[in-house]
């Protein structure tokens, strides 16, 4: 199965030497489902031709807001329309999350409750799932026809399913700890509140669920890819 990566932003410059960008996170974290990719950078102009030119499509995180007044998007929000309409299986993480709720008729902003950074535990129908988070905007309106898939207390909308073919996370399965201790020391220091990532950092000695996430995510591609065929 090929998936279209639509890049809507760009990792630290001092992280990527070990991290790799964004897309590289998202191969390994979807690594042994037989998955092929291409990159399409968005966030500089370049947008895919159709959504046929891959059998699904994955939305990244950006330091972008989705609400911000940028070129791409527009032809992003256009682009993901079109993707619900025609049924084509769509995934999208933290920004991609927000852009598809906003895409499609919901609503996004800056957070009053402030900031979730760090290791985070969200309700996935009963059970705990833990994932690192990385943001200050949420989804506050629901989309017409979204269902809540996973919440807590500070992020009511944490995960979101459209139907059998869109499905939404605000965290980053994506983002191991390592990654979150670079983010704290490069994009962190003066802009998130202090506690809170003195609070981050106390716990990244502890797991995450990022694989069992990132089988979520293929398993839900595959079958929605599936039921497109």
């Amino acid at each position: 199965m090929h998936i279209g990566i639509l890049q809507t932003g760009l990792a630290p410059d001092a992280l990527k030497p070990v991290t790799g960008d964004y897309p590289a996170m998202f191969a390994r974290l979807l690594k042994g489902h037989d998955f092929t990719f291409s990159t399409y950078l968005v966030c500089d102009g370049q947008m895919p031709a159709s959504m046929d030119d891959a059998d699904g499509w994955l939305i990244t995180g950006s330091r972008h807001g989705a609400y911000e007044d940028h070129d791409w998007i527009a032809p992003l929000e256009r682009f993901i329309c079109d993707v619900h309409a025609g049924g084509r299986p769509m995934v999208g993480i933290c920004f991609g999350h927000q852009i598809i709720a906003q895409a499609l008729g919901g609503r996004v902003e800056k957070f009053s409750g402030g900031w979730a950074v760090g290791r985070t535990a969200y309700d996935f129908d009963g059970r705990d799932v833990v994932m690192n988070a990385w943001h200050q905007d949420q989804v506050v309106t629901l989309p017409p026809g979204a269902r809540v898939l996973g919440r807590n207390d500070f992020c009511e909308y944490a995960a979101l399913g459209y139907g059998d073919t869109i499905m939404t996370v605000q965290a980053h399965p994506e983002f191991d700890n390592d990654f979150i201790g670079g983010l704290i020391e490069h994009r962190g220091r003066g802009v998130v509140p202090d506690p809170l990532l003195e609070q981050a950092m106390a716990v990244l000695h502890e797991p995450v669920d990022n694989g069992a996430v990132g089988l979520m995510l293929a398993q839900f591609l595959k079958a929605a890819a599936h039921e497109q065929a």
